[in-house]
């Protein structure tokens, strides 16, 4: 669809509703016309289904790396010692996974167990020697599965010579346990996986920002350019325009935003990271309105940056502050940490990174988000209202690039 061909049906649309006695706002018609025009864009569909494709892959190869389910090992034994062995690793297993399963294989002799290994009856086999236990593996052995053996052929024997001392197993390794205590609160995999969830969080709000505001620029350019502003504006009120195309737009961004988030969300439940999915789903919870105030407040200034270009070639020189801002915002948000990230995260903007992944990490508390989404409200009310007047008096100049100093300073 044509900006031309849109921009008539919406003027005559407009004039139909007045006559008809429609109550309807202008800026409603505007923000259903940003809709159906991104929501009809091959590339725009062509992209969101790319990305969600993306996400489903990522997981299903994350579920077919992983096995597809719990550890199931068998080992073929030939005497009661081996199945206590055996029984004493699998309790060590069902500690860590309590799907996992470890179960042993009553063989007759060594030459059964070898041919049990041999025809995938078995996984390993275990087997007395004159001075311990042989563990035996058709090809290479499993790290995790010999782990387990091992260490149960340790505690077993400890706890048989033990009892031929005349003493216990937990007398004779008193003192030999060691804690471990970890300062930051959390352990390594929660830490990486709130990582990779900031990080995510951080790269949409960039890619959204930077999208459906040049989104946002161009079709305001492309409507000075064509002269078609100068018919809108007779029709509609400039305000009612601006706050149309600023509507829309978010709604948009709002929604890929949700539905991205929804589809990972749902694949991690596929996947062995699924016990964090509760507190993926809150921080991902208070993501959403420091996104949708992040956008709002930027998506004013993009609109000014548009009004201030006279030709789609202006759009680089008007955008490029903004566009430099957003970069330096995902790299600083990324780069901060310990006091300067706590800081940053009031910061409005820079909130939208830094606030979601200390409310990740645990080290924000819900008093904290309410403060920031405070600030980061006011911020957005200041930047609308400075956008707003650099759009209305930027917009019906058209005899060239508008400098921000003439923008500002220009007649209504």
């Amino acid at each position: 669809m044509s900006t031309d061909t849109s921009t008539r049906s919406t003027t005559k649309t407009t004039t139909s509703a007045d006559a008809s006695g429609d109550t309807k706002s202008p800026w409603v018609l505007v923000a259903m016309r940003e809709l159906q025009v991104k929501l009809t864009d091959r590339n725009f569909l062509i992209g969101t289904g790319a990305t969600l494709l993306l996400i489903v892959g990522m997981f299903a190869l994350q579920s077919f790396l992983m096995g597809g389910g719990a550890p199931s090992f068998k080992v073929a034994v030939t005497d009661e010692a081996a199945t206590t062995v055996v029984a004493q690793a699998e309790e060590s297993l069902q500690a860590t996974d309590a799907e996992g399963s470890l179960t042993s294989v009553d063989v007759a002799d060594a030459a059964a167990a070898e041919t049990a290994l041999t025809e995938g009856d078995a996984d390993a086999a275990l087997l007395p020697t004159d001075d311990g236990w042989e563990f035996v593996t058709d090809g290479e052995a499993d790290s995790e599965l010999q782990g387990l053996i091992t260490d149960a052929v340790s505690s077993t024997t400890l706890a048989q010579n033990a009892e031929a001392a005349g003493t216990s197993l937990p007398e004779l390794t008193a003192g030999t346990e060691v804690s471990t205590r970890d300062l930051s609160g959390g352990d390594d995999q929660s830490r990486f996986v709130s990582w990779i969830a900031g990080f995510a969080m951080a790269m949409l709000f960039y890619m959204s920002a930077i999208m459906f505001g040049m989104a946002i620029a161009n079709s305001v350019v492309e409507e000075k350019q064509s002269r078609i502003i100068e018919i809108l504006a007779a029709a509609i009120p400039v305000r009612a325009l601006l706050t149309g195309k600023v509507i829309g737009n978010t709604v948009l961004a709002f929604g890929q935003m949700a539905l991205i988030g929804a589809v990972a969300l749902v694949g991690l439940t596929f996947t062995e990271y699924d016990q964090y999915l509760s507190m993926l789903t809150e921080g991902f919870l208070w993501y959403i309105p420091f996104f949708v105030l992040g956008f709002l407040a930027l998506a004013c200034i993009w609109a000014a940056a548009g009004a201030m270009a006279s030709r789609s070639e202006d759009l680089q020189s008007t955008t490029m502050p903004l566009t430099m801002a957003l970069v330096l915002v995902f790299i600083v948000g990324l780069s901060l940490d310990g006091t300067a990230k706590v800081i940053g995260s009031f910061v409005p903007v820079l909130s939208t990174i830094l606030m979601p992944m200390r409310l990740l990490d645990g080290t924000a508390q819900w008093w904290e988000a309410v403060l920031a989404l405070g600030l980061t409200a006011v911020f957005c009310f200041i930047t609308i209202t400075l956008g707003a007047r650099l759009y209305r008096r930027s917009l019906l100049q058209t005899s060239g690039r508008v400098s921000l100093k003439a923008a500002w300073a220009g007649g209504e």
